[in-house]
């Protein structure tokens, strides 16, 4: 046989396993951080209702995020009938548009959760989980969010985000329907 043959395919043989390697490493399912714990909430001081709309809550997340990522990665948020993070994926020179979907839960503590409903990548059909993994691995995000991928979710720990002084916000309801988020804002007596 050839030498040539035999390199060619041998270089074939390698450029195969290098992109299943690929393949099984961006796809494979890695174990979800654990949500940060409660923290205890000083409940010596005073309480602010704070009704707010999805437009000026919009414009308040997307400040947090910009300042979070730093221009790492071009991340919006937008809201309608349902919170959709947009953002660009450059994937062998080509940049495809990123769109995810999420449907917000308020948990107990007054945290939110952002359960992933849908997504598109381009024209790609692509695992939700997937996209959150490389999410997670490519852009460094902030304390106060964390990206759950098993669990098709990014947690919010309202709690964590850089608020001046020891003032803490928890949500109480986020009805996207009615146009209508209720947040609580705790100032401490100090």
């Amino acid at each position: 046989m050839n030498i040539w043959k035999v390199a060619f395919f041998s270089l074939a043989g390698i450029m195969v396993a290098v992109l299943v390697g690929v393949i099984i490493l961006i796809s494979s399912a890695t174990a979800s951080p654990p949500l940060p714990e409660d923290k205890a909430v000083n409940e010596a001081g005073y309480t602010l209702a704070l009704n707010t709309t999805k437009d000026n809550f919009e414009g308040i997340a997307n400040t947090y995020i910009r300042k979070a990522v730093k221009g790492a990665l071009p991340v919006e948020l937008e809201m309608g009938d349902d919170v959709l993070l947009t953002s660009e994926l450059t994937v062998f020179s080509h940049t495809l548009p990123l769109a995810m979907h999420f449907d917000p839960i308020v948990r107990e503590d007054g945290n939110l959760i952002l359960k992933q409903s849908s997504m598109e990548l381009g024209h790609l059909t692509i695992p939700p989980s997937t996209v959150l993994k490389l999410l997670k691995n490519s852009v460094e995000l902030p304390s106060w969010m964390v990206v759950r991928p098993k669990e098709e979710e990014i947690f919010i720990d309202l709690k964590d985000l850089p608020i001046s002084g020891d003032v803490q916000v928890k949500a109480k309801e986020v009805n996207l329907e009615k146009d209508e988020i209720i947040l609580e804002v705790l100032i401490p007596k100090n």
